[in-house]
């Protein structure tokens, strides 16, 4: 079933005095406009205003689709609560207007989420077009589309990380691939040095880029790219769709406690064809469900609101929770302590009866004045910082964030902690999009641009095995399978 979110917002100018609507319908997988409507409605009041706009942008989702489930987010905390029930409508002008948005689909496929008026901007600003225009006489007609800003396309093959690996173990090595410097061999196939970056939606930590799936479709599964000798497995898929992708035209080698925490996990100590390693730590690498700011491609990091699930976030945490009692294989849960960690986590650990632990490093990279903003919005806000930061692992965003050399160091910190308290178990960790990718990086012993060449999904398990010496194995990324 398509599912649709409508965002609408009325105004009054006097309430009662001059009114209008706006409302927009995104498409909630991919996160596209797909209509905006608007009209002057006269003189009318504030309430009526907003309810007119739902019944226009639930009509406009109908047109669309009248079989999608619908998502209504409102900053009218009126009109929220009385569609969902909790509030009885009272006032004659209202009945009917409820009754009327009621009809457009059945109750069972729409909900209704209050958001803060500075997350309806879309909405409000096509109400005040409507009453701009209907003060002048005129009926709204939609604005042009925004310019998108125009950032070059990536330069090389996306999705080698195959070649990023091995040339990062060759310069941590001390020697280079191609005969050159350590320096040269470390630089991206994705466009090398003066290469430029691409265009990106984020969501959590960085948006979609590149997807790297394994084969194996459930948690413990064979693995699907070896870490331990650096290539990728015989049953792996290596995709490299560049859909939105923030890719890194020059990247440096990984330096200080980075280069350290890679050279651990991408070079063989003595000893490492041991015929018996024993058990490995299994790190069941869980990324939160949904909150309201994933589906709109927000940063949101754990310097901004720390959101709480969504609806949908919640039924992802349940889905996942019934697919890994299923396979009865977590021994231990330990999340970030940010809400929608927590949350999944209490979900899990519940059905698993198990208790949930709390690791601070665990956390999301804290994304500084960025944090609620899109790309494109911190594109055209901080375009210098924000270039910045797409070519160098060592940027922090904008006011003081956390970069993501600082987020490797903390992740390697924490993941040689945990390794060492979970030796030989399988351990749920609940955590976010950069640690998850941060991990697997590592893991791979690939550079700091392949951060941006992985997809996670909301709610998706990925697999890291950690084995007595040092080694490690990717099992598993982004499987969603659980959630269909």
């Amino acid at each position: 079933m398509r599912e649709f979110i409508v965002e609408a917002d009325g105004g009054s100018r006097g309430n009662p005095g001059p009114a209008g609507y706006g409302a927009v319908v995104i498409d909630a997988a991919t996160g596209e406009t797909l209509a905006e409507t608007a009209e002057y409605l006269g003189v009318v009041t504030n309430n009526v205003a907003e309810y007119r706009g739902l019944v226009a942008g639930l009509r406009a989702a109908h047109a669309l689709d009248p079989a999608a489930s619908v998502r209504v987010r409102m900053d009218s905390k009126l009109v929220v609560e009385q569609m969902s029930g909790r509030w009885k409508i009272k006032h004659p002008d209202m009945k009917p207007l409820a009754m009327e948005a009621g009809r457009v689909f059945p109750a069972e496929r729409v909900t209704y989420e209050w958001i803060p008026r500075e997350r309806n901007r879309r909405a409000d600003r096509l109400a005040n077009e409507a009453m701009d225009a209907g003060t002048r006489g005129e009926p709204w007609t939609p604005s042009p589309p925004a310019a998108t800003p125009s950032l070059p396309e990536p330069g090389g093959p996306p999705g080698d990380a195959t070649a990023g690996a091995a040339k990062a173990r060759a310069a941590l090595a001390g020697r280079s691939s191609a005969g050159g410097s350590s320096d040269a061999a470390v630089r991206s196939s994705a466009g090398g040095a003066g290469g430029a970056a691409g265009r990106s939606s984020v969501s959590g930590a960085v948006g979609s880029g590149s997807s790297v799936s394994g084969a194996g479709g459930a948690v413990g599964s064979g693995s699907s790219v070896s870490g331990a000798g650096g290539a990728v497995g015989s049953g792996s898929s290596v995709s490299g769709v560049d859909e939105s992708v923030a890719a890194r035209g020059a990247s440096s080698a990984p330096v200080g406690s980075d280069a350290n925490a890679a050279r651990n996990v991408a070079t063989p100590r003595v000893g490492w064809g041991a015929p018996d390693l024993g058990a490995p730590a299994t790190f069941v690498l869980l990324r939160h469900g949904e909150t309201p700011l994933t589906p709109e491609k927000r940063f949101s990091g754990s310097g901004g609101s720390d959101p709480s699930l969504s609806g949908i976030g919640r039924e992802q945490a349940a889905r996942v929770a019934e697919a890994l009692a299923r396979r009865g294989t977590i021994q231990a849960v330990v999340a970030s302590p940010l809400a929608r960690a927590r949350e999944t986590a209490g979900v899990v650990a519940a059905r698993l009866g198990l208790e949930v632990g709390i690791d601070d490093g665990l956390r999301e990279t804290d994304f500084g004045a960025w944090e609620g903003l899109t790309f494109a919005e911190v594109h055209e806000r901080h375009p210098d910082d924000l270039s910045a930061w797409l070519a160098s692992p060592d940027a922090e965003p904008t006011g003081g964030g956390e970069s993501f050399a600082a987020t490797a160091t903390r992740i390697a910190a924490t993941r040689d902690k945990l390794v060492a308290a979970y030796t030989g178990r399988t351990v749920l960790l609940v955590t976010h999009v950069t640690p998850i990718k941060t991990l697997v990086r590592l893991a791979l012993g690939a550079p700091p641009e392949s951060l941006f060449r992985m997809e996670l999904s909301a709610a998706s398990l990925s697999v890291v095995a950690y084995y007595a010496d040092g080694n490690a194995s990717v099992r598993l990324l982004n499987d969603t399978s659980h959630l269909r």
